[in-house]
Order: C-alpha cells, then sequence, then structure tokens
C-alpha cells in the first residue's frame, strides 16, 4: 500500500492558484466594466420613461428627437464599422470562435467600441439584451490580461477568455452560477475542472463587483410562493410543447435576418442600425415601459395591478397578445440590423409575455387559478430561454438566481425540458452555433 504522500500533491507546487488569481483579476476588472455599463443603461431608461410621456404631450418635441437619432445612428454607424464583423450582435459566436482558433481579434478595438457602441445601441430602446456585449467585453479584458497583463501559453490564454465569458453573463443578471454554466453548456461544451474552477472564480469576483453596485437583491427579483400541484401539471406540458414550437420559430426568423436585411441595399450595412432607432419612437409613444432589453417590462406585467386587470378582463388578452408580437417582431427588427447587443434578455421577455398570455387564457377557460399567473410567467420565462439556447440547466439556474428563489425547481426542469425537446424535434440548434455557421465563423 502507498503512503499518504505517494498519494497526495507535492505542496505549493499547483498552478491552479495562479490561475485563480488571474481568473480573479479578469472577474474583478470584468465586473467594474459591465457595473458602469448597466449603471448608464439603467438611468438612461430611466429617462426615457420621463422623455416619452413629454413628446406625447408636447408633439413638436418630436421632430427634435427624431433629428437627435439620425444623428446617434450616423455616429454609432461609423464606431461599428471598422469592426463590424467582430461586434455585431451578442458576440458570443465570436468568442467562441476565438476559442476554437478560428478567430482572431484585437481585443482593445473590440472592447471600447462593444462598450460604446452597446450602449448608443441599447440606450435609445432597442430591444436588445446587455450580456451580449457584457460576455464579449468579459472575453476582451481575458484576452487582454492574458496577452500583456500575465503573458499566457495557448492554453492559458483560452481558459482565462473562457472564465472572461462566465464573468460577463455573471455580471450582466448578477448570477455567478448560471454564468459558468454557460460557458460549459453553450461554449465549450465540455466539462473541464481546469475551466470550471477558472470560470466560477471569475463569475463569483465579477458579482462581487456588480453588488457593490446594485446591492443584494436579485435582478429580477420576484416572488411566487404558490407552488403548484401535481393535479396540474398537465398545464406545464401544454405549456412546454407551445413555448417549444414558438422558440423554434424565433430560431427560424433570426437566422433569416441577415438575408432579409441583406436586401435594404439602400442603406450600408453599418447604417441598418437607423432603421429601428427610428422605428422605436413610435413603440416609445405607445408604451415605453416596452422599450429596451427590458427587466422593466416583465415586472410590469407581472405587477398586481396590471396582472389583475388581466385577469378580469378579456381584454387583457388582446393586449399581451398585441404585446407579444410587437416585442417578437421588434426585437428581430432590432437585433438583424448589424448592432452590438445580445439576445438573453428579449428571450426572457418573450417568455415572460408568452406565459403570461397562456396563463390568462386558462385563467379565463376556468382552467387556472389566478393564483398561478406569475408562476406560468417564470416557468415560461426558462422554458423559452432553455429551448432557444439548447441550454436547459442554464436555463433553470439563471431564472432561479435571476428571481432569487430555488423553490419552484420541479416545475421549471418540467417545462423547460418539454420545450427543449419540442424544438429538438423541429430540428432547432443552439442557437449560438448556428449563428456562428450562418456568418462564416
Amino acid at each position: 500500500m502507498e503512503s499518504v504522500k505517494e498519494v497526495l500533491q507535492p505542496a505549493f507546487q499547483t498552478k491552479n492558484f495562479i490561475l485563480i488569481v488571474k481568473s480573479a483579476v479578469v472577474g474583478a476588472i470584468t465586473g467594474l466594466i459591465v457595473s458602469i455599463f448597466r449603471l448608464i443603461i439603467d438611468h438612461t431608461m430611466s429617462w426615457l420613461y420621463l422623455i416619452y410621456p413629454y413628446m406625447l404631450h408636447h408633439p413638436v418635441t418630436i421632430i427634435g428627437y427624431v433629428i437627435v437619432t439620425l444623428i446617434l445612428a450616423l455616429i454609432l454607424g461609423f464606431i461599428i464599422r471598422p469592426q463590424l464583423r467582430n461586434i455585431t450582435g451578442s458576440g458570443v459566436p465570436q468568442t467562441e470562435a476565438i476559442l476554437d482558433g478560428t478567430l482572431e481579434i484585437k481585443w482593445w478595438p473590440v472592447l471600447w467600441r462593444k462598450f460604446v457602441g452597446g450602449l448608443m445601441a441599447i440606450c435609445p430602446g432597442l430591444f436588445l439584451g446587455r450580456e451580449g456585449p457584457c460576455i464579449q467585453m468579459g472575453a476582451c479584458v481575458a484576452q487582454g490580461v492574458a496577452d500583456d497583463l500575465f503573458p499566457s501559453t495557448k492554453q492559458e490564454r483560452n481558459t482565462l477568455i473562457a472564465s472572461g465569458v462566465a464573468a460577463g453573463l455573471s455580471a450582466a443578471f448578477s448570477a455567478p452560477l448560471a454564468g459558468a454554466l454557460f460557458l460549459i453548456e453553450e461554449i465549450t461544451q465540455d466539462f473541464s475542472t481546469v475551466v470550471w474552477l477558472a470560470a466560477l472564480t471569475a463569475a463569483i469576483v465579477s458579482d462581487m463587483v456588480t453588488l457593490i453596485f446594485f446591492g443584494l437583491t436579485p435582478s429580477l427579483h420576484l416572488i411566487y410562493d404558490f407552488s403548484v400541484p401535481l393535479a396540474q401539471y398537465w398545464q406545464l406540458i401544454l405549456l412546454g410543447l407551445i413555448l417549444g414550437f414558438f422558440a423554434f420559430l424565433y430560431q427560424w426568423v433570426i437566422l433569416s435576418l441577415p438575408h432579409w436585411y441583406g436586401k435594404l441595399k439602400i442603406i450600408p450595412r453599418p447604417w441598418h442600425c437607423v432603421v429601428p432607432l427610428l422605428l422605436v419612437i413610435p413603440l416609445g409613444l405607445y408604451y415605453c415601459k416596452m422599450l429596451g432589453g427590458s427587466h422593466n417590462f416583465i415586472l410590469d406585467i407581472t405587477s398586481p395591478h396590471f396582472s389583475t386587470y388581466i385577469m378580469n378582463r378579456m381584454s387583457g388578452v388582446g393586449i399581451l397578445l398585441l404585446l407579444l408580437i410587437i416585442r417578437f417582431v421588434f426585437s428581430m427588427v432590432s437585433y438583424g440590423a448589424s448592432v452590438p447587443g445580445g439576445i438573453f434578455m428579449p428571450i426572457l421577455v418573450l417568455g415572460a409575455t408568452a406565459g403570461g398570455l397562456y396563463a390568462s387564457v386558462m385563467v379565463h377557460m376556468g382552467l387556472l387559478a389566478s393564483g398561478y399567473f406569475l408562476n406560468i410567467v417564470i416557468y415560461a420565462m426558462a422554458a423559452y430561454f432553455g429551448a432557444i439556447e439548447k441550454a436547459p440547466f442554464t436555463a433553470v439556474v439563471l431564472i432561479s438566481e435571476m428571481v432569487g428563489s430555488i423553490k419552484h425547481m420541479m416545475p421549471l426542469i418540467v417545462v423547460t425540458l418539454v420545450a427543449y425537446l419540442v424544438n429538438d424535434w423541429l430540428g432547432g440548434r443552439p442557437i449560438y452555433t448556428a449563428l456562428r455557421e450562418l456568418n462564416g465563423f
């Protein structure tokens, strides 16, 4: 029998400690950048909630707002044009290509353009998520740390870039476990102890930084104490079936956007942003809380006042259906315009709206108690996200961390699994993998 000394590793010779230190640096820098990014977006959206009602009551000011929007679109086009291919969209397909060695970028030009361009696209109210830019900015920070701060081998560099991905998503939603899980389930699709350790370290540190700015309250704090009884689980299966078909529709449309926008030859691609930036103005005048990613929209439709109105009047069902159609169409118009912006939050909003629509129909038919409205909304967010991303584990953990509750894991898993299987049966792909192939990375 071997001795304990022979079985254990020699002390003080592991490289994991150095890796943890480097990953912590990546997490700290990423957390700071993402926190500033989030703060600017949050404050700007608050201003929009004041500006649009003012314009509605003072129509002449709309002319000035349109002129400012055109100038913004012109500047945004000039900013993103030199790195258009590298910063368009969420940046996740580009990051996957970097980790696979099929793409190489200069981290600083991409980082600052993603930061500024992302703000210029999201802050006016386009239906884009902050998490995509946050993920790519985290990857750029990690590349800078590996290339310039702590010169690293190729393997160490890739590990740090992977940790930057986890740090970016963690900071975007204050969800460290989801950040690390997303990396494994969606990006690397492989469990490596070293990568997992680096990713979790960076995710935790970046989350700690965001807590300094935003406090301990979950990013989408919703309290739902009622548990769906087993007799109602058929509702979860039916909801999952519907969301699976809806997820496939989302994938089909979003993958068709480059072809559709390609027909807009009158406007050069870097300035396609002018289309959604102008179209968002009437939407803001109609319902400004609908603008942006937007977690405020979810909080609005789940508020006691709004949900009570929906439960008591059939017209509320029509309103939710209209909002769902608008959110779906304009999410596509926004993302297809070659601007920096993510799809995580828009997907969650679509899932929440679809879940609210389903719940309200079932309540009016007498098949569901109104007390389960919020449950269905939350389950639908996880299911729709998990089906589109083909990342069910990430979906369940992300929603649990964002909402701030793990009491309803089983129904979350059931709805998400059913939606995942339906989309998979229809031929759906992990959306970022499909986008990467579509764009030739």
